[in-house]
């Protein structure tokens, strides 16, 4: 949803309160693709991995930027950084766990791995005799 209020309110206005963020304006269509494509890839269960990632760098970005002075709860002028931490946490999350198991990833990629696979790898006995 940030990502369609973005495309809403016009990625020219997006791009010019990014600037005086100090922060490059073309990162603004960066963001906006993110949050939208990268989204829907979530919810679909494609590329999680990689939506993971970018979502992971993109949080921690926005809370050293702009969010790091208001503070974890945030102060009189704007919220603090706590949404973006928990986005950031869900991700890293995702980025470790990988896709669920109705997720597109697994039908298309095969990924999906049994304990008994798991078992069967010798690096697993090393450490789970």
């Amino acid at each position: 949803m940030h990502g369609i209020n973005k495309f809403q309110m016009g990625l020219g206005n997006v791009e010019a309160w990014f600037s005086s963020m100090d922060i490059p304006g073309f990162m603004a269509y960066v963001a906006a693709i993110i949050e939208v494509v990268g989204g829907v890839m979530l919810i679909i269960g494609l590329f999680t991995r990689v939506a993971a990632a970018l979502f992971a760098i993109m949080m921690v970005g926005a809370i050293v930027t702009v969010k790091l002075s208001a503070g974890l709860l945030g102060n009189d002028q704007m919220p603090g950084y706590e949404l973006e931490l928990s986005l950031m946490l869900l991700s890293v999350y995702l980025l470790a766990a990988g896709p669920a198991s109705l997720s597109i990833d697994r039908i298309i990629f095969k990924k999906q791995r049994t304990v008994q696979q798991a078992r069967n790898n010798s690096s697993y006995k090393y450490f789970y005799p």
